[in-house]
């Protein structure tokens, strides 16, 4: 028996990294998965290649006409989301000095918006259920100041903030709302430390980087029933980075 039998899961940025470790797990836990993504080639080809059971969905989050077709589609063909994980976003190493409003803009509409849009759109569908699970992606950057990051910082501080303040909101209607926060992980964002990945995996208390399966193990447990108490939290993954 799956830890997610019968659910119906979505999953923003599933087409490769964390998302894409989130669906593998899922869908080997029971669920029935929906990935959503903007890179369309990379998220039909993981659709496919984790089977009948999961379904590839093209998706701007920072979009809410795309988020109310999403959910209304899914809704449509199974009944209801169970769990929503909220994890699309983006990453620029640049400093407060340096961040252009492109910059600014972009990093928001994803990263923030795009979390606030699956809140509202999926989260007043799940309470009309009287059930659900909602788990948001933040980061360790949104737990402590992250020098070179101030946007991406910004955004990660407003998802812990935006987490708490829905699963007040949602908590009498069976709802429950939590943020994860990763530490260095190995995926494709890693990539944009350069030459510095080494002096930062030297700060990590466990000597290790995780991999993107570590993370998406707490995220199923948040999506499960086993967390039936446990809502408005922070779950950290950072190898005792911020301890």
């Amino acid at each position: 028996m799956g830890r997610l039998d019968g659910k119906v899961a979505l999953i923003t940025g599933g087409a490769r990294g964390q998302g894409a470790a989130e669906a593998a797990l899922f869908a080997a836990e029971g669920a029935t998965v929906y990935i959503t993504d903007v890179l369309d080639d990379e998220g039909e080809a993981m659709a496919a290649g984790l089977g009948g059971s999961v379904t590839y969905l093209h998706h701007d989050v920072a979009d809410e006409h795309e988020w109310q077709a999403v959910a209304d589609g899914i809704v449509e063909a199974t009944g209801g989301i169970d769990v929503l994980v909220n994890n699309a976003g983006i990453f620029q190493v640049v400093g407060v000095a340096d961040t252009t409003m492109a910059d600014w803009n972009r990093m928001v509409a994803i990263n923030q918006t795009g979390v606030f849009l699956g809140l509202r759109e999926v989260g007043r569908r799940m309470r009309d259920r009287g059930t659900g699970s909602i788990v948001n992606i933040s980061s360790i950057a949104g737990m402590g100041g992250a020098a070179m990051a101030f946007a991406y910082s910004a955004t990660k501080w407003a998802v812990r903030g935006m987490t708490k303040s829905a699963a007040l909101e949602f908590a009498s209607d069976g709802v429950r709302v939590n943020s994860v926060h990763p530490g260095i992980i190995e995926t494709a964002m890693l990539d944009q430390f350069g030459d510095r990945i080494p002096a930062i995996r030297e700060r990590i208390p466990m000597g290790r980087t995780a991999s993107a399966d570590e993370v998406a193990r707490v995220v199923l447990f948040l999506a499960s029933d086993e967390s039936s108490y446990c809502s408005g939290h922070e779950f950290v993954v950072d190898g005792a980075m911020t301890a």
